[in-house]
């Protein structure tokens, strides 16, 4: 089955045009209707829809944390930095997650891009 994302307000649009190129499935915040939403209502969202969240943002980082710490279960996070991650490269990688991962393998941890 693959692994269906969920982007928060943080990743820039080219991620996503990138990735519905190559016929990933994903939902956006701002389609959602969520990108005003805390962090840890964004990532209940996402594991609502049964998705894994992709992320920029570092307060998600550690949100997961005190989830994991807590043993509070979440559908997972995908995080790549701003900064030292390419828009190429967050998309070669998700789409590859996308399409050969699972959705248990990512659950309730947090995977870092790149690969």
């Amino acid at each position: 089955m693959p692994v269906k994302l969920y982007m928060d307000h943080n990743v820039p649009r080219a991620i996503a045009v990138g990735l519905r190129l190559r016929e990933v499935d994903l939902v956006t915040a701002y389609e959602d209707g969520t990108y005003t939403l805390a962090d840890p209502a964004v990532l209940d969202r996402a594991a609502e829809l049964g998705r894994v969240l992709f992320s920029q943002d570092d307060d998600l980082l550690v949100e997961a944390a005190r989830r994991q710490e807590a043993g509070i279960p979440f559908g997972g996070v995908i995080y790549a930095h701003q900064l030292l991650v390419s828009i190429g490269v967050c998309v070669r990688d998700l789409e590859m997650i996308s399409k050969i991962g699972e959705p248990e393998d990512l659950k309730n941890a947090v995977q870092f891009l790149p690969l």
